[in-house]
């Protein structure tokens, strides 16, 4: 079975989140429910890590084996044509070997937080942002970004039972 590795973007307004829920209203049960189409049988999507209820992603790895080989490029457009009608993309697909896992071969996440200063939002910024109106202490901002830099135990966020190679981050 080829694997495929796929890159993904999506508002995560209308999602429980990314893991698979009961219900089916996650983005792994829309991409599977596009894949079960496009392959003619099920086959479980993995990301390489979860969001939360209405988190957003513009670059989710996750990856899929397939029954067949396809084409990346007509993969991601078969995938986008069956999840046209949500707010989810794959930008890319790409054959990996057997032994990619989007989970643990992952080397890093970025998280990105913004603000709006002012009294408005602009009418998508609230997909994105948040509005700061009260005045900002850049410098007291920076210091407490500063003792958020470098390597932290993720232990606590960990799924009991499982092992993740390392928590250290």
């Amino acid at each position: 079975m080829p694997r495929y590795r796929l890159t993904i973007e999506y508002d995560g307004g209308p999602f429980t989140g990314w893991q698979s829920q009961a219900g089916g209203t996650s983005v792994q049960d829309l991409l599977e429910r596009a894949v079960a189409i496009i392959n003619g049988e099920p086959s479980m999507v993995y990301g390489a890590g979860r969001t939360d209820a209405g988190v957003h992603a513009l670059a989710q790895v996750a990856h899929v084996d397939l029954a067949k080989s396809w084409d990346p490029f007509k993969l991601r457009n078969a995938l986008n044509g069956n999840m046209r009608e949500r707010p989810v993309s794959v930008l890319e697909a790409e054959e990996v070997p057997d032994d990619f896992h989007a989970r643990f071969s992952a080397t890093g996440k970025v998280y990105v937080y913004r603000l709006r200063r002012g009294d408005t939002l602009l009418p998508h910024g609230g997909l994105v942002e948040a509005l700061a109106s009260e005045p900002l202490d850049v410098g007291a901002m920076r210091a407490a970004a500063a003792r958020l830099v470098g390597a932290r135990d993720f232990a606590p966020f960990s799924i009991t039972g499982s092992d993740p190679g390392t928590t250290v981050w």
